[in-house]
């Protein structure tokens, strides 16, 4: 549920549970996972290369096709403020020179996990990519391929997610969810999920509005006789 300044109450993991169960009833909706779901997921993705790429999807809210795009160039961790640059397909596509005054090619993505950038620093250290080389050596295919195979790991162990199949498009959306989950002002979702239009990053605030009722203690079962007298000709 939405504050007057547009923040969004948590509550607990089981009301955001059968929220979501709601908002799977409605096909228009995000299909997203809730961050103890995430944990649990990444937990089976056992390789390294791939663990990080399905983090950094996780910590960022990137398109795959941007992720994979990521270089060491784009990472900035020194200092107060960590944070990714993640070029759009516009940018990348492009060649070199100045961007057109309304060409929107990349935008600046805040990390906010110190436990991922932690890793972001050990991933580094030990693959230790070109600066200007791709963190991630895979496709878009190759990415499905192993997140599946994630998801197949934990159904052995007997654990299934909400959500099946999952997809990478799962971690960008859960991402969105999390924001605001985490009372993060709408624009400022906005901005980090790429979105030029406001209604593209509106869609994930109606499934609150699903919770409204519940929050307003609105009550449509009266008793009868407390109210007939109001009715009945004098």
């Amino acid at each position: 549920m939405t504050s007057a300044g547009g923040q969004v109450a948590s509550g607990s993991w089981e009301t955001a549970i059968a929220l979501r169960g709601m908002a799977l009833l409605k096909p228009d909706l995000p299909r997203y996972l809730l961050a103890p779901e995430v944990a649990v997921l990444l937990s089976f993705i056992h390789d390294e290369r791939q663990r990080m790429l399905f983090a950094t999807l996780w910590n960022t809210g990137a398109r795959i096709t941007e992720a994979l795009n990521i270089t060491p160039e784009d990472i900035e961790l020194d200092g107060p403020r960590p944070c990714m640059r993640l070029r759009t397909l516009k940018q990348r596509s492009r060649g070199p020179g100045r961007p057109g005054k309304d060409e929107k090619i990349a935008r600046v993505v805040p990390l906010l996990d110190d436990a991922y950038v932690r890793d972001l620093r050990r991933y580094l250290a030990t693959f230790r990519p070109g600066r200007r080389r791709p963190l991630f050596s895979s496709t878009r295919k190759t990415a499905w391929t192993w997140l599946r195979q994630a998801e197949e790991r934990a159904e052995a162990q007997g654990i299934c997610f909400a959500i099946s199949p999952l997809s990478p498009k799962t971690f960008r959306h859960s991402y969105a969810m999390h924001l605001f989950f985490n009372h993060v002002p709408p624009k400022v979702v906005q901005t980090c999920m790429g979105h030029e239009r406001y209604e593209s990053t509106e869609v994930y605030l109606k499934v609150f509005a699903l919770d409204v009722a519940p929050q307003l203690g609105i009550r449509f079962t009266l008793d009868p006789s407390d109210f007939a007298g109001l009715l009945t000709r004098k």
